[in-house]
């Protein structure tokens, strides 16, 4: 009897711990949570009693701590966090108003947050990095072998399944939200390999087990290939940036020449002066003419012995060549400042710009156009702004 008691008390010990945990997750008892901003209210109420120290909260200091909420949700985060036991009376009396907070919850916040932007790629990291440990332990045994290798094979086997279940399944935004899934894969992958290396070589008798993470690794791979194909073939390569850990795009800035990063802007003109369109309105003209339109057909030849008009392109290139030689004006290049400056204002002067742009970009035209650092400042001039640089004639 005694011990059926001393079971049942460390059973009720762990479950109450889980209920600390999880409670950030319930929205009322015996009810998950539906609303992601709830997980706001809970963090603030945390806040609250974190800052409080050991005096504790009553409910309302902390309906005031947290005044930023509506207090009808902070009052009822309050009773759903003391119903699951993340917050309780700080002395176990009637008529106690105080109350304390465990550590649980908030650890599980922190968790969930990690989660939703890393995809738990940081803790299967560090999963890894342990199991690696455990059955390099000299104290290891075999069964602490095929422990590990059962845990990573359903981890692995859990991760494929989700991606191929997107794969064939989910929209294509949907897949866009969980690529975080495959993020750093080659590097788990390499990881996981390295724990089944150990156990192989140390327990040769662990060889199916061993296969089954194999088996398990291999399924993963291909699903992440998968998925990545999917992105690339229905997003574009540019909306398929989420394949790559933060980490990958931050060293390439920071080790990157500044004519490297510069080169991703070459051909594009931004009217920070008087900008008359949303950023979200450029990005979308800007991916509108990356895309390959379908040839212009020639018009038909006229019946008649008079010439043909000339095509519209060539129209075009004539016309960038006309404004070309009239900003020159004979001479073999000519500063952008005074190219601003002779336009009078930012309207006309944009309009000019454009073109000369246009003009630096046309396979036919022998002009170029380039930008120096350098920016003239003047209150007085018609454009107060303007980045130096020369628009001068070159030979192709």
């Amino acid at each position: 009897m005694d011990a059926t008691l001393l079971d049942a008390e460390a059973e009720a010990a762990v479950l109450r711990v889980y209920r600390q945990v999880f409670a950030v997750l319930a929205r009322e008892a015996g009810a998950m949570i539906i609303d992601p901003d709830l997980l706001d209210a809970d963090q603030a109420i945390l806040d609250a009693f974190a800052e409080a120290g050991s005096d504790g909260l009553t409910v309302e200091q902390a309906t005031l701590a947290c005044r930023a909420y509506p207090h009808d949700v902070i009052t009822r985060r309050f009773d759903v966090l003391r119903q699951y036991g993340a917050i309780t009376k700080l002395v176990d009396r009637p008529n106690e108003l105080r109350h304390r907070a465990a550590f649980a919850p908030y650890v599980m916040l922190m968790f969930l947050r990690r989660m939703s932007v890393q995809g738990g790629q940081a803790e299967l990291h560090q999963l890894l990095t342990l199991e690696a440990h455990s059955v390099s332990d000299p104290n290891a045994i075999a069964d602490d072998g095929r422990a590990s290798i059962e845990r990573l094979t359903k981890v692995f086997r859990l991760l494929g399944n989700e991606l191929a279940i997107l794969v064939s399944t989910s929209t294509t935004a949907q897949l866009r939200e969980n690529a975080q899934l495959a993020w750093g894969n080659e590097r788990l992958i390499e990881q996981a390999e390295g724990v089944h290396r150990l156990v192989l070589g140390r327990w040769p008798e662990l060889h199916r087990d061993c296969t089954s993470l194999r088996m398990a690794l291999a399924a993963y791979a291909d699903a992440v290939q998968l998925a990545a194909g999917r992105l690339v073939e229905r997003a574009g390569t540019t909306r398929a940036l989420g394949l790559l850990p933060s980490e990958t795009w931050l060293t390439f800035t920071r080790g990157s020449e500044p004519e490297a990063l510069a080169a991703v802007l070459d051909g594009m003109l931004f009217d920070a002066a008087a900008p008359d369109f949303s950023a979200q309105t450029m990005v979308e003209a800007i991916e509108m003419g990356r895309r390959t339109g379908s040839a212009r057909m020639a018009p038909p030849r006229p019946t008649a012995d008079a010439e043909a008009p000339e095509s519209a392109a060539a129209t075009d290139r004539e016309d960038l060549r006309a404004e070309a030689e009239r900003v020159l004006a004979g001479r073999a290049e000519v500063d952008i400042v005074e190219v601003v400056d002779e336009a009078g204002d930012w309207i006309t002067a944009r309009r000019v710009l454009a073109e000369l742009t246009a003009a630096h970009l046309h396979d036919e035209l022998e002009y170029e156009l380039v930008w120096s650092d350098g920016m003239r400042i003047d209150p007085a001039a018609g454009t107060p702004w303007a980045t130096e640089g020369v628009f001068r004639r070159v030979a192709r």
